[in-house]
Formats: structure tokens, sequence, C-alpha cells
């Protein structure tokens, strides 16, 4: 009786606590663009909905924290979409960098932003949408709407789910959001250690299945992948091509740019950061011809050693032309960005040292398919190896590639599961 009364008191300073936080948010907005984009956004989601949906229809609905959960569930969406060519799909985003990025996406009926867990906004967005099916990939356990998808009985599910021990669900405290699992119908977990921690806490309806990501990557490489002006610019040259880049790693890759690299070596970047300003000054600092996406037409770009990439949407295409690749935020809080893009073309990976909680890094850097450096002069030794031998590094790639291959079908299970 205690726990049911601790749990509803804790329910009630959550419920506080998200009043406060959209009360603060609009003021926020006015100071910080993406918080405004987070803002603004949502105004939109229940006339989107309303103009869009029939409320009679029944749904598949899956919800994406970000950019990198798109992608994870992009697999499951195109398989339903095959499966059930008539059923309406929704897709809803928490973060705007994921939401802009992929806001036209076409297979998708609706693509929106989720409305902040109110009780209101939630029994509202739920009417609208009216899921037969709701899709979470890997994360985001919002109370308040898994508790209204447990009170009608929608069948939840998480995809592509990875648990750590020092969550909440699994601290003597995390009590009130155990709970709130009861919502999920079956758990799609990454791997056993996750199934461990969720069979610990009494929850037996978990598969593990893998990581979507992996059937995501690979069928990229059975797409046309075809950049003539990076074939151009790469002319048949050693070329590193450094992904996701924030300023930390840059700063090593201008160091070695300017000081170490030979006139065979071409360099191409592919900053996070889109600002103009910042790139600007990343083409200012390299000594070597350097060349901006925006810059390209009429430019001979074969003459060029540095290519560097301010727009979006085809970094995935352009790790095609790879030699080596570079991939960023590892030098970042938030730890390293997708290493499975480059890895299913089959080249070998150098990352910064904040990984830890990837494990396909871990996994890949086990296998000598992925480097870790720490600091400039790391990364000057390395990359001079992996430029002169040629066995070493197509054996890192290959080892890369097989790690992908070896690691497809979390898809086609999940979908067996959907069809019951």
């Amino acid at each position: 009786m205690h726990i049911l009364y601790l749990s509803t008191f804790i329910t009630l300073l959550y419920n506080i606590f998200i009043y406060i936080v959209s009360t603060v948010l609009p003021l926020a907005a006015i100071f910080n663009k993406k918080i405004k984009l987070f803002i603004e956004g949502r105004k939109n989601t229940f006339s989107i909905l309303e103009k869009t949906l029939n409320k009679t229809e029944k749904t598949i609905w899956m919800h994406c924290a970000s950019l990198g959960e798109f992608e994870q569930g992009r697999p499951i969406v195109e398989l339903i979409k095959k499966e059930f060519p008539t059923k309406k799909i929704v897709v809803t985003f928490f973060s705007p960098s994921g939401f802009e990025i992929r806001k036209n996406y076409n297979l998708a009926d609706v693509v929106c932003y989720l409305p902040i867990d109110t009780k209101r906004n939630v029994e509202k967005f739920v009417k609208l949408v009216n899921p037969e099916l709701a899709i979470f990939v890997k994360y985001e356990f919002w109370p308040i709407l898994l508790q209204e998808l447990h009170r009608k009985k929608i069948k939840t599910i998480l995809i592509s789910g990875i648990f750590r021990e020092n969550q909440v669900f699994f601290k003597w405290y995390g009590f009130w959001m155990r709970n709130y699992l009861k919502a999920f119908s079956h758990f799609f977990v990454q791997n056993n250690k996750s199934k461990q921690l969720l069979e610990r806490i009494n929850f037996k309806n978990v598969t593990v299945s893998g990581d979507t990501r992996f059937d995501r990557v690979f069928e990229i490489t059975t797409q046309d992948n075809t950049l003539p002006f990076i074939a151009e610019f790469k002319n048949n040259c050693h070329t590193l091509v450094a992904g996701s880049t924030w300023k930390e790693d840059e700063k090593l890759l201008i160091a070695y740019i300017n000081e170490k690299a030979t006139e065979n070596e071409k360099f191409i970047i592919a900053p996070h950061n889109m600002n103009s300003k910042d790139i600007m000054e990343l083409k200012l600092a390299i000594s070597k011809k350097t060349i901006l996406f925006s810059e390209k037409e009429g430019n001979p770009l074969k003459d060029y050693q540095v290519f560097i990439v301010d727009t979006i949407g085809i970094l995935t295409k352009i790790y095609s032309y790879a030699t080596i690749a570079y991939v960023g935020g590892g030098f970042t809080k938030s730890g390293v960005h997708n290493v499975l893009e480059p890895a299913t073309f089959g080249i070998p990976i150098i990352i910064g040292p904040n990984y830890a909680k990837f494990e396909e890094v871990k996994n890949l850097i086990a296998i000598n398919a992925c480097y870790s450096v720490h600091d400039s002069e790391n990364l000057s030794v390395l990359l001079t190896k992996l430029a002169s031998d040629i066995k070493n590094r197509n054996e890192a790639g290959l080892k890369a590639y097989n790690y992908i291959k070896s690691n497809i079908g979390a898809s086609q299970e999940i979908l067996k599961y959907i069809k019951k």
C-alpha cells in the first residue's frame, strides 16, 4: 500500500515537473533556435493529425527520439508498408534534429512531433492517431503516454531496445517507472544483457533480435550510391571521409592535413554542425587546396585536396568512396556517431575515445575493424600506417563488412511478431 501511495506521489511530481517545463520552454525558445523548433513544431501536431487521418481508421504508429532512432525503425516501416500497403503509418519525433530531416518521409502518411507528455495531450494524441500498433524505437519511455496505451490495451512493442544497469528501472527507487513498462506487449532487444535485466524485474516477454540498424545499413549497399562529383574529386586517390565531425575532431584532422598529408591523400569532411560561420572557419584553417560542396559547380574538383560537405543527406553515399572513414563525436559527451554506415562499405573506421555506450563500436574495436584515437599524434601515426599498409587496411575493412552482414535479420523477426 505504501508503494502505491509513493508511486502516486511520484507521478504527481512528474506531472508538476512536466507542467513547469512546458511553461518555461517557450521563454527559453527566445534564446535557442533548437528549442524554438521544438515548441513551434508541436503547435501543428494536432491540426496535422486531424486533417490527415480518418477518426474511424486505425493506424500503425512509430515513435523515434531523433534521426538515429528513425534509421533503426525505418526497416520496420518499409516491411510493414510492403506487407500491409493500405495501412496508414504515423511517425513521430521528439527531437527537431530528427523531424527536420525526415519530415517529408514518403512512406509515412503523417510525420509530426510527439506532444509533451501531459494527460490532456496524450489522450488527444492517442484518440487522433488511433493506433492498432505502437512501435517505440530503442528507448523513449514517457510515463503518461505508456499509461494511456496500457489503459486502452493497444499493442505496443519496443524494437532495437537496449537496457543498462544504471537505468532507473533497475534501481530500488525505480518501481514507479517499472510499472509503466507493463504497457509493452513485447520487447525486442539488442543483446542478452538487456534481456537479463528485464527478466530480473519480472518481464519475460523479451526476444533478443539484435539491432535493426544492421538491416538498414546493409540495404544501403544494394542501392545506387553514385555521386559523380565525388568520383571526380577523389580521382582514384586514397581518400579519408570524415563524417559528422565536431570541432574537437576537426582540430585533429586539420593538424594531420596541414602537417602530415601527402599529395596522394584526399580528404572529405562532412561536419555535424552546418553553421556557415563554422564551415568557413574550418575551410580557412586548412592550408591545403580546399573547396566546399556549395562551390563545386564549374570548378575542376580533381585539383583540390580537401572537400567540405556543407549540405545534408549525402554522407552515406560519400562513405562508399572512402578508403578510410573517420566518424566524429568521440570527443563529445554524447559520444561517437553512426559507425555502421561506413562499416557496411567494408572500410576501416577511426573514432575518438568516447564510445563506451555503443556496443557495435566496442565489437568493431574488438575485431580490429575500428580504431580509437586520443590525440592528434595518435591519429597521425594511425593515418600514416593505414595509408601505406594496404593489406592491413583491406583486412580491417573486410572484418567491418562481415560484422555487418553477420548481424542482419532483426527486422524480419519483428515483422513475424507484428503479423500475428
